[in-house]
């Protein structure tokens, strides 16, 4: 069985292209008392979107759909779930939901995992939920003649509990003794918790849901206000790029975590400027007062390249009604600032340059 032990840092996460996205992320993490002291209203604002991200993109990642108005109902807890897709949509959001509230006081053991997946399978009538799976599994993908073939094998399923206990187990003793920093930390066990895929459903989310967790109860409070699952759904070719290069040779301990370490600690850096530039367009940075809501909607055009629509914009200003977007649109086409491409359900704008 593969063995786990984090007080140890393998040399290569100790590498310049390691240490300088922590030093970049550290500073970051440093503003975010400013934020919360000066900014309550639009990060409570933000909080609400990234939650409505996080759970329908961490379940778009595994092909659980919805719509998007669906989606805002479920999440807000104004409609009842329709179909089994709705069902794990609703267990995604109360456990990040939970994990939100309590994460300095969610420990991290065997016993809490179960409970979590238990939690996030417990709108379905799947009678697995909150246990550890009970046959081998294997990651699989088709090759350009349409071939199945196995990607990655994970931990036995006879081996698991004991698997997830020593990874427990290393991550707390790690953790206690400061042996890196804590987010580090929480990106090799997110990638050797989705390695070993403990359960015989939901893995991919479990880990997703992990990391936030093991984020925020280090102080890494970015995740509440953008969504770290959109984040990873936008470069999906390359998380799973990333994974595989850092699963060769797992089994035997003789991979390189560099690879995924880069991926997700880019993930967050990339999140965290994202903050910055939504708390500073809506006026809560250096410069102080408020940027008028026409603005806003520019920022976001002057953030994104090719056609921007309407539910963007609405993304990234949860604070500001469709009304006035609508508003802020008009006052842009009618400036020249941007033109309308498509129409209908395809409709969308481009800056114009």
């Amino acid at each position: 069985m593969r063995t786990f032990d984090y007080t140890v840092v393998p040399p290569e996460l100790e590498a310049t292209p390691v240490t300088n996205l922590l030093l970049a992320i550290r500073e970051y993490k440093g503003k975010q008392a400013l934020w919360d002291a000066v900014t309550p209203e639009i990060l409570s604002a933000l909080r609400f979107s990234a939650q409505v991200q996080s759970t329908g993109a961490s379940n778009r990642i595994e092909g659980i759909v919805t719509t998007e108005k669906r989606l805002h109902a479920l999440v807000s807890k104004t409609a009842q779930p329709q179909n089994r897709a709705e069902e794990e949509i609703l267990g995604y959001r109360d456990v990040l939901a939970l994990i939100h509230r309590q994460h300095d006081d969610i420990p991290i053991t065997p016993g809490v995992i179960l409970q979590l997946h238990r939690d996030m399978m417990g709108h379905t009538a799947v009678s697995f939920g909150g246990r550890w799976k009970d046959s081998d599994n294997q990651i699989v993908s088709r090759d350009p003649a349409g071939k199945t073939v196995v990607r990655f094998t994970p931990t036995p399923a006879v081996l698991t509990p004991q698997a997830v206990e020593q990874l427990c187990a290393t991550y707390n003793e790690a953790y206690h003794a400061a042996v890196c920093d804590p987010l580090l930390l929480a990106a090799r066990f997110a990638f050797d918790f989705v390695s070993i895929h403990p359960f015989n459903v939901g893995n991919g989310r479990m880990s997703r849901l992990l990391t936030v967790l093991l984020m925020e109860r280090s102080g890494y409070h970015v995740g509440k206000y953008v969504s770290i699952e959109r984040c990873i759904e936008r470069s999906k070719d390359q998380y799973y790029d990333a994974l595989a290069a850092s699963s060769a040779g797992w089994a035997e301990g003789r991979n390189n975590e560099a690879p995924f370490m880069r991926y997700m600690l880019g993930v967050v850096l990339g999140a965290y400027r994202e903050l910055e530039l939504r708390v500073n367009d809506a006026g809560g940075g250096a410069r102080g007062g408020h940027a008028s809501k026409t603005d806003r909607v520019r920022a976001v055009f002057e953030r994104h390249l090719g056609k921007v629509t309407k539910q963007v914009i609405l993304e990234e200003c949860p604070d500001v009604s469709e009304v006035t977007v609508k508003r802020a649109l008009r006052a842009l086409l009618d400036e020249g600032a941007i033109e309308k491409v498509g129409s209908g359900r395809s409709t969308g704008y481009v800056r114009v340059r």
